[in-house]
């Protein structure tokens, strides 16, 4: 396809983190154009772009950037193609896309020539950068991601539900895969109210497991219920409790077959463990810190702890048409406009965000 035939405005507005640690500032930059785009790439006019933890992270200088500062924040992005790299051949212009996050990998390492069924592109580490992460992202009215990792968005889907499964839901979606449950077996999900988990329990529902819920908040709490968790338990009565209720719950007393751990809480590592029957797998998706497990869950009780990291191209097009095919729904905070995005981050930071906090950036393509 021919990337030279779109009109491009030289400026748009996006939100850019100017300093680290300091609240993004929402100001006119230089958008990109067909002209820039490599053979891979797709410019698109951005619909909506979500709010994930990891631009925390970045906020925070946590983060490698590819070109320094500033840089537009925002991994989890949807959008309609405006034009597209001369190699790219699924994608014309018009169609409506979830963002990519991994952007030009190497092509030659191990995790760029896996077989497909390994999902491992996203772990290549001789990149361009990831969108929003490392290089510009979809806090902007314009942005460019890798086609190669981009996904067409199914009629039923809305351009809205698809931003935070960018990388929230595919996330979680791929931590469900990691683990090796289907249908009839016994999964936790700790962080279950929060961002990526209310994904998490209406993917598993799907699947036919059956869904334990851990959760420390009260909104959490009526989130998972509200998404069809089979049972629901209050992480603030301690690990001890928590585990002998789980035990209760799943047959033979054993504890469920895997555990997808999507909280932060320094405790949430150690409780997702204690709940995991013997022999049984831990999903790690959070990223606190430090992960801190007894030593007694791995040596005396055979625990296999895995991590997953969001997902490639195949996995994003599978949960996709899995959320078509069973209605899943996005709980979001609906922010109107880049202004929003410095209170966004407000909002994160203070716990303050039900669900997804998710800003409309064009309101004609939503």
């Amino acid at each position: 396809m021919s990337a030279t035939t779109a009109q491009v405005p030289s400026e748009m507005l996006a939100a850019q983190l100017v300093e680290f640690k300091a609240a993004p500032v929402v100001q006119k930059t230089k958008a990109p154009t067909p002209s820039d785009l490599g053979p891979y790439d797709l410019l698109l006019r951005t619909a909506v772009a979500s709010l994930c933890h990891t631009d925390l992270m970045v906020q925070a200088g946590f983060m490698p950037l590819k070109h320094g500062l500033p840089m537009t924040l925002s991994h989890e992005g949807t959008g309609v193609v405006v034009a597209a790299g001369a190699s790219v051949e699924e994608f014309q212009p018009g169609d409506r896309v979830m963002s990519g996050i991994t952007f030009h990998g190497c092509g030659h390492c191990d995790n760029c020539l896996a077989p497909a069924d390994r999902d491992w592109k996203q772990y290549c580490f001789d990149t361009d950068g990831a969108t929003g992460v490392m290089t510009d992202g979809a806090f902007a009215e314009y942005h460019v991601v890798d086609a190669r990792m981009s996904c067409k968005v199914p009629e039923g889907v809305s351009l809205l539900t698809a931003a935070p499964l960018a990388c929230a839901g595919v996330t979680v979606y791929r931590g469900l895969k990691v683990s090796g449950l289907g249908a009839g077996d016994w999964v936790a999900i700790v962080g279950a109210g929060g961002g990526l988990g209310h994904f998490g329990v209406q993917f598993a529902k799907a699947s036919g497991m059956n869904v334990i819920a851990v959760e420390a908040r009260d909104e959490g709490i009526e989130i998972a219920k509200k998404y069809g968790a089979d049972h629901v338990l209050d992480a603030r009565e301690g690990k001890d409790t928590v585990a002998a209720q789980v035990r209760a719950l799943t047959p033979g007393g054993r504890g469920v077959d895997a555990t997808v751990n999507v909280s932060d809480h320094p405790s949430a590592a150690a409780l997702s463990a204690a709940i995991t029957k013997s022999h049984g797998t831990v999903v790690q998706a959070a990223q606190p810190p430090e992960v801190t497990v007894p030593f007694q869950e791995i040596v005396l009780r055979d625990i296999t702890i895995k991590g997953t990291m969001h997902g490639g191209k195949g996995v994003a097009d599978e949960m996709l048409q899995a959320v078509a095919r069973h209605s899943v729904v996005a709980e979001t905070q609906i922010f109107d406009g880049l202004a929003e995005v410095p209170r966004m981050f407000e909002l994160l930071e203070a716990g303050k965000v039900k669900g997804k906090a998710v800003c409309v950036i064009d309101k004609e393509l939503v």
